[in-house]
């Protein structure tokens, strides 16, 4: 009988978070302004053959990589960030190999490791949910092949100093370490938030993720960016796919990057909608983590099931956390438009009352 591997076969089924879309969907950290016009102007345009005809990626590397101010060759486009850790894991990752990270942070770290048959490391980060760099050194062994650290984190919405980050960067130079800057233009303009993308000159074992998903409003069309010494991304290319990258993504990737007001006005109204909720999360005496993000986690005690049912049925959706390592209680909440966070606010007293909290 044909089985699986079996590290596969004990693998735990990952289930799509989507449980519905009806309402406002503030569950899983997805653009509620959308793509640029420009964008959208650019996909209504698309012909036959933009469709018919396999993609060029590197044409899209080479925009990237002007965008970034790094060289093509530094440059690989995937299928999202999902893609981008996915190939540099199994570069780097085998049996018996230490994937190491701090929790809690996000989900598809350990997934993949699993998968790959490393050792998963984990560091628990204490109540402030900071990067725990002390206990992180203290961790790396020589067996010690990737570590993985979102920079700012997701569910926590903090960021770590570059300091911090080139510290463990540095004491690992016979591992894969990535820094996964997602959310990064959520808080580029912040004196604590800065990116290690000029730091990969020196530092021929660092890596920097960023996706097209959030600040640009694509997840959609899955356009993820990985970044790294030239020489490490020779090997990278080896194993990715080579049409990985669709042609409709490519052919949006262009007017994406040109259109920077739309995503500094989409970044801007994200910073205000974040101050909102902070401010009502103050006034309900719930605790709440400082983000440089587009969410807000914050920690509703026991009754974070009840406040997550009780805000669907005011049509909003939200995140339950709870199961994430550290964040009994707590909820992930997406920040909405400016039309849409007034509706918010209101559910979250709502429900907030009607649970009893």
């Amino acid at each position: 009988m044909l089985k699986p591997r079996a590290i596969i076969a004990g693998l735990s089924p990952y289930h799509s978070p989507i449980v519905s879309r009806d309402g406002i969907s503030l569950d899983l950290n997805e653009s509620m302004a959308g793509c640029s016009p420009r964008v959208l102007k650019r996909l209504q345009s698309l012909s036959a053959a933009d469709v018919a005809l396999y993609p060029r990626r590197e044409a899209g590397e080479q925009l990237v990589a002007d965008f970034l101010r790094v060289a093509p060759e530094q440059v690989l486009l995937t299928n999202g960030m999902d893609e981008a850790l996915a190939v540099l894991f199994a570069a780097y990752l085998g049996e018996g190999d230490e994937l190491l990270f701090a929790d809690p942070t996000f989900v598809m770290y350990p997934m993949l490791g699993a998968a790959l048959g490393a050792r998963v490391v984990r560091v628990q980060s204490g109540e402030d949910m900071a990067l725990p760099v002390a206990e992180l050194l203290a961790r790396i062994t020589p067996r010690t092949r990737v570590i993985a650290i979102a920079n700012p984190n997701n569910p926590t919405g903090l960021a770590a100093s570059r300091a911090d980050l080139l510290k463990i960067v540095e004491a690992a130079p016979d591992a894969a370490v990535v820094i996964d800057e997602a959310y990064f233009e959520f808080c580029a303009a912040s004196l604590t938030c800065k990116t290690v993308l000029g730091d990969l000159g020196e530092h021929p074992n660092l890596f920097v993720g960023r996706t097209f998903s959030k600040a640009y409003g694509l997840a959609g069309i899955r356009l993820g960016v990985l970044t790294g010494a030239a020489k490490q991304m020779e090997y990278l290319r080896r194993l990715c796919l080579p049409f990985n990258v669709n042609s409709v993504a490519l052919a949006c990737l262009k007017e994406a990057l040109a259109d920077r007001a739309f995503v500094s006005e989409h970044v801007a109204q994200v910073k205000r909608g974040r101050e909102r909720l902070e401010r009502l999360f103050d006034e309900l005496g719930l605790r709440y983590w400082p983000s440089q993000t587009n969410f807000v986690l914050v920690r509703i005690e026991e009754n974070s099931k009840a406040f997550v049912g009780a805000m669907r049925r005011r049509g909003v959706l939200v995140r339950d956390s709870s199961s994430n390592p550290g964040c009994g209680g707590c909820v992930r909440v997406t920040v909405g438009t400016a039309k849409q966070m007034d509706e918010v606010l209101a559910a979250i007293r709502e429900a907030v009352t009607e649970i009893g909290r």
